[in-house]
């Protein structure tokens, strides 16, 4: 296991996106992702890269996408291969976040120690990309949650994993 931690916003059915777009973008949980983000490394995959406004890197952070084609262009972030990332160790005091999509969740979780995650509280409809369940999980435990918070029409919280080593 690395150093990685994952962070992703789910909602009932650990649904995280459709049609390249989150579920619902919320305000409070977008300036939560910074603050734990910013002047660190954050990992995702070149369709979540994509997504990105500007179709640009994060500000304010080192920005990585796992690629096996890195001849492509990627402004503002650095192309690494699985086995290049795996190697790679965040500086002192800093952390490597995992941050999208589902294929990289699901290829990078065996690797990380921690997941924050903001679950939110109903259906968002048919999504067509998934986090995987971390409440079903047997090697991942339930460590803190906040209490529940409301977005204009919508209910969530801020819940913290830990692998079970």
């Amino acid at each position: 296991m690395t150093n990685m931690t994952a962070v992703a916003a789910v909602d009932r059915r650990w649904g995280i996106g459709r049609n390249g777009g989150l579920l619902r973008p919320l305000p409070p949980d977008l300036r939560r992702f910074k603050a734990l983000t910013f002047g660190h490394t954050v990992v995702m995959g070149r369709r979540t890269f994509q997504s990105l406004p500007g179709g640009r890197g994060l500000p304010g952070r080192r920005n990585l996408v796992l690629t096996r084609t890195p001849e492509r262009p990627l402004p503002g972030a650095e192309a690494v291969s699985l086995p290049e990332l795996l190697a790679l160790r965040a500086p002192e005091g800093g952390e490597i976040f995992v941050i999208g999509g589902q294929s990289v969740y699901e290829l990078l979780l065996p690797h990380c120690r921690a997941a924050h995650i903001t679950k939110i509280e109903a259906d968002l409809g048919p999504a067509d990309v998934f986090f995987p369940n971390l409440d079903s999980a047997p090697d991942w435990r339930l460590v803190s949650r906040t209490e529940t918070e409301r977005y204009e029409d919508t209910d969530f919280f801020y819940a913290y994993y830990e692998r079970v080593l």
